[in-house]
Formats: C-alpha cells, sequence, structure tokens
C-alpha cells in the first residue's frame, strides 16, 4: 500500500488507479471492515488524527479530484463522506523520499510521465498536507 503525500497530479494512469484502489482500502481498514492492513505503516498518519474517517475521506476527494480532471470515471460514491476540513503533517524529507521513490518508478514504467516531472524541485504535496521541515516519517518503510 502507497498512500503518497505527492500530488497526485504527478502520478502515471498506473499510479492514479493504484492509489484510488489503496486509498479506497485503507479507508474500509478505518472503517473496521476488513481485517487485512490495519497495522500498515502507510495508516499511521490516518490513525493518529482526531477524526480518521474524515481524513481518508479528504484524502479520497482530492484523488477523485485529479481522476475527474484527467476524465477518468472514478465512482465518487464509495468515498465515505467526511464532515470537517482536515490537514494533516508531512515533513519536507518524507516528501523528498517519495518524489525520489516515484521518479524511480516512473522512470522505468512511464518515462513521457518521467520526462514531464523530473526536473520539478520542490514537488506539491496532495492538498490536504501541510508541508513542515523534517527527515523522513518514522512510518515509512525504507524500501516501500
Amino acid at each position: 500500500m502507497r498512500l503518497w503525500s505527492l500530488h497526485p497530479k504527478y502520478l502515471d494512469p498506473q499510479g492514479l488507479v493504484a492509489l484510488w484502489r489503496e486509498a479506497l482500502l485503507a479507508q474500509a481498514v478505518l472503517r473496521g471492515e476488513t481485517r487485512g492492513y490495519r497495522s500498515h505503516p502507510q495508516l499511521e498518519r490516518f490513525k493518529r488524527h482526531a477524526a480518521p474517517l474524515a481524513a481518508i475521506s479528504q484524502y479520497l476527494q482530492a484523488v477523485h479530484a485529479e481522476a475527474v480532471a484527467r476524465g477518468y470515471a472514478f465512482d465518487r460514491r464509495k468515498i465515505q463522506a467526511g464532515t470537517e476540513p482536515v490537514t494533516l503533517l508531512v515533513t519536507s524529507g518524507q516528501l523528498d523520499f517519495e518524489w525520489a521513490h516515484l521518479m524511480n518508478k516512473l522512470q522505468t514504467r512511464n518515462p513521457v510521465v518521467y520526462r514531464q516531472w523530473h526536473e520539478t524541485v520542490t514537488p506539491e504535496p496532495l492538498p490536504m498536507f501541510e508541508v513542515r521541515s523534517g527527515q523522513v516519517e518514522s512510518w515509512e518503510r525504507p524500501h516501500s
């Protein structure tokens, strides 16, 4: 499971579809609807929030917005509505880690998208994230 902190605009089609599916799985986990992935480290930042379901809902809404902008037909009805705006923190080190990870994936999987973004120095986070200075997040797996 990879729940990117990066803005989904940087993802290739395969990455965006995978993110949608994985975020829906995360929503199911947080709702207690599945046994798998309950201890997955990518869920930590959502679990730590006072309203984890609102947080994953807002995350899914951002992914859905990117999909709609690209003309994809992701089913918005799959998002369990969150009622409050949520801001999550992400470290600059985490964004740098994810950016390097994504660029490595794209260089092999989709060179066209890689060339579109590889010169980006400071990638944008997904809109709900507020960037603060810091190292890679403690929940990150070095080779995920």
